[in-house]
């Protein structure tokens, strides 16, 4: 299914712009506590002005509760994802779903060249589906009534 619109659309209508990051060095736990904070899912792992990472409810689960690690002693460099994949904000809504589908992943960091421009969640994707949907089925039902403008 083709859905139309970039991550820019996307980025343009999130309630929240601010991009929460947290560095390498900082402690999981308290990564931990500020996604709880801003409510959110994964942070970008900014090192210098640089994206290293990602730091998720995931890694946090299978790398320090399963392992039996504090998350007061370790590291956020420890358990991050180094293996980020990335989308830039013209590209596709639909190449989002394919990479979050196929590779497995909820979050994927926007970036514009080098710069962190935002963080796209599965959440934002279902949402402008939704979004869209409902656009569709409005406009049919008004073509169907003689709504619809000429």
């Amino acid at each position: 299914m083709k859905v139309s619109g970039s991550v820019s659309a996307i980025l343009a209508h999130k309630k929240a712009s601010t991009v929460w990051s947290i560095g390498p060095n900082a402690m999981v736990i308290n990564g931990i506590q500020l996604m709880d904070e801003k409510n959110v899912g994964a942070l970008p792992v900014v090192d210098n002005g640089t994206l290293v990472g990602i730091l998720s409810e995931r890694d946090y689960t299978r790398k320090v509760i399963l392992k039996g690690k504090s998350s007061k002693e370790t590291p956020v460099r420890e358990i991050m994802t180094k293996q980020l994949l990335t989308v830039n904000p013209g590209d596709s809504i639909t190449e989002c779903m394919r990479i979050m589908t196929e590779k497995r992943i909820r979050h994927l960091p926007v970036l514009e060249g080098a710069n962190l421009v935002g963080i796209l969640s599965i959440g934002d994707v279902v949402n402008w589906l939704i979004s869209a949907q409902t656009a569709t089925i409005d406009n049919l039902e008004r073509y169907i009534t003689g709504d619809y403008p000429p």
